[in-house]
């Protein structure tokens, strides 16, 4: 408990400290082009853009990866497991703290009335380019609200694990929570305005899909694999 709460700790400083850095860089690139018929990079996006509605998602879907994480390292010893979970929480950690500073700076909600995963389908958003249209809505099961989020029962059961049990259990959860992940940060690199976020949204994908063929490993060096 006391890790995990230390742990904890550190990761809200961080994501404060990297959402004043957001702000900053945003407020600073008011001049740049946004890369999208000559948008400027601090332009306000409208409350139902891909903006506002990628970084409102993507901070709840990075906030469960950084509990789940927080939760394995204090269930196995496994230092390979441990070290992938310490990364996993502080990226994305720090970058939940960029987009509730983008939203900040917006002056935009940090929550949504309206339903997660809207701006992948709204119309005009190309909703099915490049594949990933058709996660734009996804049914509430259990308290997984977005694609690859894990349910109420999983995080239970992950809790309740120990050892090798909650290493795989853990690498099975956070492979399809990254999955869900890709598919929302692509869908922003192909439809976002701002391009500090379209960045920052491939960026994500990149890492993640690394991250879950380094995930496939430790699951075959534990004679398990994926989720189908």
């Amino acid at each position: 408990m006391t890790r995990t709460y230390w742990a904890a700790v550190t990761a809200v400083v961080l994501a404060l400290l990297f959402a004043a850095g957001a702000v900053t860089v945003a407020a600073g690139n008011g001049n740049e082009d946004g890369g999208r018929g000559g948008s400027p990079a601090s332009r306000t996006p409208a409350e139902d853009s891909a903006d506002a509605g990628f970084a409102r998602d993507m901070s709840v879907h990075h906030q469960q990866a950084v509990e789940m994480s927080f939760i394995v390292r204090d269930r196995t010893k496994n230092e390979d497991v441990r070290r992938l979970a310490y990364d996993i929480a502080n990226t994305q950690a720090n970058q939940r703290g960029m987009m509730l500073g983008w939203l900040d700076l917006w002056g935009l909600p940090k929550v949504s009335a309206g339903e997660p995963m809207a701006w992948m389908t709204k119309p005009g958003s190309d909703g099915g380019h490049g594949g990933h249209g058709s996660h734009g809505t996804h049914e509430v099961r259990d308290g997984s609200l977005m694609p690859g989020m894990a349910t109420r029962t999983d995080l239970a059961k992950l809790r309740a694990a120990d050892g090798r049990q909650a290493e795989i259990l853990y690498l099975r959860l956070m492979t399809a929570h990254h999955k869900g992940g890709v598919t929302m940060a692509q869908g922003c690199a192909d439809r976002c305005e701002v391009a500090v976020e379209r960045s920052l949204a491939q960026g994500m994908v990149d890492a993640q899909e690394s991250e879950i063929a380094l995930m496939a490993d430790l699951l075959k060096a534990r004679g398990a694999a994926p989720r189908p």
